[in-house]
């Protein structure tokens, strides 16, 4: 599908196409962006994912696990037009950085295996691109392996997605016979010979005649229903021409209203061609899509693809690497040169735009300016982060910055020599700072530095990037449970007496206390602070207030640490009953030494019960695995308190003890394939098993 020349504008951005490839892990879409880097001869020698050689996956730990983790842009030519083509992880488990990436394109490809057809992250990824409104079109990938089916995948796209497939090829041979395509729009073939690379057009062979006819036919009537020039052609000829139906898959796909599918072989080069074909055809360039809009000063304001426009660039990803800092930038109005002072709008500070670099995965080009509709890096700005606007500073604009989802997953990280404690607290800043997605916290009562993300693997990776860009050696454990302990049954007239004589003035005090449970108060039943209350039933003036206002200073520092595991307390109530003075003795230290030794007593003799805390779990599971995940739950102690319909998949709502959550959600994604997800929130505490802070 070549473009039609007729509709060629006159701008500059018209040539231009911004998009990413989408797909689940090991659908090959890494392997369809080396091959369209070497086919329009970005790069003149294949890479490949097993032998480590692909230009996208240029991280060490890419080329070390086989599959992408960071979103990697690069930038190429086909039929005289600019394509900027971000190759997106597929792993579930960096789904943040393809929003990142979705929120800067204006179209994708979206790769499915001809065998596995629609995926459970090819799911997750379309929708995605669904929210974005991002226009796609489908690449059915790896035709030459055994069990390949187009019709099966088209199938699972409509089933599983919801989408109009509009199939644009038809395949010649069947899998490791797989050599070519016939193209159904204009009646053609097209084939591969692997010896001498590219393809050539011939007519469709006799044997496929009938059946091409067929398929094209399908596609006429599938077109005319949602197009009305396709529509009032179809009904007046009973055919739709080569002309109207390229230009009606183009606005369809623009619309969203359908997807035009075509397959083939990334890795034995077959369907590269005509796939770029088609994003030239069919994908929408800057000027396609509506203009961006932001606010300013609490109103809304739009700014046009315009290079003469007020200048506004959205920052979707910071990298720190050899050449500096990198801040990847989609210009969306105006003009940025090497040298200018920008505003950040996010923070209302100035950064100076030092360099101005093309995106070629790991290699960078020098350019002198950026101008609409352009995918670059910058090197200069000190403070931007992902998600910030920069923009004219006569010209202030802010856009909204890509959702960040909240972290599922944490562990406690802690550097192996004290003396690299500084150096671990700056590279988890840089972490942080390159990866919004990830969120690092000091925990406030077990004093461990605790590491949040989207997954067990990206964790993982989280961490060995520090081992190998910062050379310190990280421990790696589960964070510990912040357990609590309260008071079952308490006692009474606990008498305590205070003595202490050594040589200058003494300490006298003697109190009477009485303990109790005290019932937790508030939302979350006291999570996160310890429930108490102090009375003085005191009479007669036995016990000065300012000694009663010591006694509880004393049993305030007794809570810190309980009889059973040395944990705070919390629920319980204290009654200062009776007590006495000595005339030179007593003090207020010896009153709060007092309080403290005498609570600490009472608990040891009363009787103690151990809390844990526990969340709120809200999981989204499809139908078909909510007898799996309602099993599981219930092994990790989990009480279900609602279930729910909620298009077409059910939500399940059970209160689950924290300690039992670690491991959850790759667990959820092994029962669910991929398309369960889930969220938590603190739920207080409940009673735990006597062993479970042992």
């Amino acid at each position: 599908m070549r473009t039609n020349p007729d509709r060629r504008s006159t701008s500059p951005l018209d040539r231009v196409r911004n998009l990413g490839i989408l797909a689940h892990v090991d659908a090959g879409k890494t392997t369809v962006t080396e091959r369209i880097l070497h086919l329009t001869g970005t790069t003149h020698k294949r890479g490949e994912v097993h032998d480590g050689t692909t230009v996208t996956d240029f991280d060490p730990q890419e080329r070390d696990r086989g599959i992408t983790i960071f979103a990697a842009a690069v930038s190429c030519a086909w039929d005289d037009h600019r394509i900027n083509l971000i190759d997106t992880p597929g792993h579930v488990d960096f789904s943040d950085e393809v929003e990142r990436s979705l929120r800067v394109l204006d179209g994708a490809i979206a790769v499915f295996d001809a065998v596995s057809g629609v995926e459970p992250q090819s799911e997750s990824v379309w929708r995605q691109a669904d929210r974005h409104g991002v226009p796609r079109i489908a690449f059915v990938n790896k035709m030459d392996r055994t069990g390949a089916d187009l019709d099966a995948a088209v199938a699972s796209m409509h089933e599983r997605l919801g989408t109009v497939p509009l199939v644009t090829q038809m395949p010649i041979g069947a899998e490791d016979g797989f050599t070519g395509v016939v193209d159904l729009p204009r009646m053609r073939s097209l084939v591969w010979d692997g010896d001498r690379g590219g393809y050539e057009e011939g007519p469709v062979p006799d044997t496929l005649r009938e059946e091409a006819h067929r398929r094209r036919r399908l596609l006429e009537e599938t077109v005319a229903e949602l197009h009305p020039v396709a529509l009032e052609e179809f009904c007046s000829r009973s055919t739709v021409s080569a002309t109207t139906l390229t230009a009606a898959l183009r606005d369809l796909t623009r619309t969203g209203e359908g997807v035009v599918v075509l397959c083939g072989s990334a890795y034995r080069d077959r369907g590269i061609e005509p796939l770029l074909d088609a994003v030239v055809a069919c994908l929408p360039s800057p000027l396609d899509v509506p203009a961006v809009r932001g606010t300013l000063d609490g109103a809304e304001r739009e700014r046009p693809a315009d290079p003469a426009a007020p200048f506004a660039a959205l920052a979707f990803k910071v990298n720190s690497t050899a050449t500096g800092r990198l801040t990847c930038l989609r210009v969306y109005s105006g003009t940025v040169r090497k040298g200018d002072t920008v505003l950040d709008a996010s923070t209302r500070r100035s950064e100076r735009v030092g360099r101005i670099l093309r995106i070629h995965a790991g290699r960078h080009t020098d350019v002198d300016r950026a101008v609409a509709g352009d995918i670059v890096a910058v090197i200069g700005p000190k403070g931007t982060r992902a998600g910030a606007t920069l923009c004219a500073p006569d010209a202030p604009l802010l856009l909204e910055p890509p959702p960040v989802a909240d972290p599922v997953v944490s562990v406690a990280v802690e550097a192996r020599r004290g003396a690299d404690t500084d150096r671990l607290v700056s590279a988890l800043a840089r972490l942080v700072e390159e990866d919004p997605s990830l969120v690092v916290r000091t925990d406030p009562e077990t004093g461990q530095t605790v590491l949040s993300g989207m997954g067990e693997l990206h964790l993982e990776v989280a961490v060995e990037k520090i081992r190998r860009a910062h050379g310190l050696e990280v421990g790696v454990g589960r964070p510990r449970v912040a357990y609590r302990e309260t008071v079952v049954r308490g006692v009474s007239g606990l008498v305590y007496r205070h003595v202490k004589q050594d040589g200058g003035a003494g300490q006298f005090a003697h109190v009477v206390l009485d303990t109790e449970p005290l019932e937790a108060t508030g939302e979350h039943g006291g999570a996160g602070a310890a429930v108490f209350e102090f009375r003085s039933a005191v009479v007669g003036g036995r016990v000065p207030q300012e000694y009663v206002r010591a006694v509880e200073a004393g049993c305030r520092d007794a809570l810190a640490e309980g009889p059973l595991g040395g944990h705070p307390v919390t629920g319980v109530r204290v009654t200062l009953t009776d007590g006495a003075t000595h005339s030179k003795d007593s003090s207020e230290t010896a009153f709060r030494t007092a309080g403290r030794l005498a609570l600490r007593e009472a608990l040891r003799i009363g009787v103690m019960a151990l809390l844990e805390p526990v969340t709120e779990v809200t999981v989204t599971v499809p139908d078909d695995a909510v007898g799996a995940v309602l099993g599981d739950l219930a092994a990790r102690r989990g009480r279900v308190s609602g279930r729910a319909a909620r298009s077409g998949a059910s939500v399940i709502t059970a209160t689950v003890p924290l300690a039992e959550l670690f491991g959850y959600a790759t667990r959820l994604r092994g029962r669910t394939r991929g398309r369960g997800t889930f969220t938590a929130r603190p739920a207080g505490y409940a009673p735990a098993p006597a062993a479970a802070a042992g």
